[in-house]
């Protein structure tokens, strides 16, 4: 007699889960998720100029970044998000509705050196009209042996 025979010949049904195919699924997505996400970190193309200033300390909520080329497109940056290109126009709309989430959310202009001063105060004058009272300014730190 075998042992797993029974009155009617038929086996038990086994309940216990075969969990090493999803332990071999988990891994491998694991590792394509390790090898794509640098490749996700992606920025607008400033050439920031250089100033002698101190770093700003870091804070828990990111900043909204503005971004402007040298082209003179603009981009704004909001959270962990990625830079969305938007017309200067809309940057007052997208940062009222920023701001009304978090209120204390720092604001930056990120603008290549090369870019014209008016497109400058074209993004200041919308973020003032959105009730921004401080920008910050993003530059690059001075090199020593200049």
């Amino acid at each position: 007699m075998s042992k797993f025979s029974r009155k009617n010949g038929r086996r038990k049904p086994m309940a216990e889960i075969n969990v090493v195919p999803y332990i071999d699924v988990t891994l491998v997505l694991l590792i394509i998720f390790m090898v794509t996400t640098p490749m996700l970190q992606t920025g607008v193309d400033v050439d920031l100029p250089e100033a002698e200033s101190k770093a700003v300390g870091s804070t828990d909520n990111p900043p909204i970044i503005i971004s402007i080329d040298k082209s003179g497109q603009y981009s704004i940056k909001i959270d962990d998000g990625d830079n969305e290109p938007v017309q200067a126009e809309a940057i007052t709309e997208l940062v009222i509705a920023a701001l009304a989430k978090k209120p204390q959310t720092q604001v930056y202009i990120s603008a290549d050196k090369t870019v014209e001063y008016g497109n400058v105060i074209t993004v200041m004058a919308n973020l003032k009209n959105a009730g921004v009272d401080k920008v910050g300014f993003s530059t690059k730190a001075k090199s020593e042996d200049q």
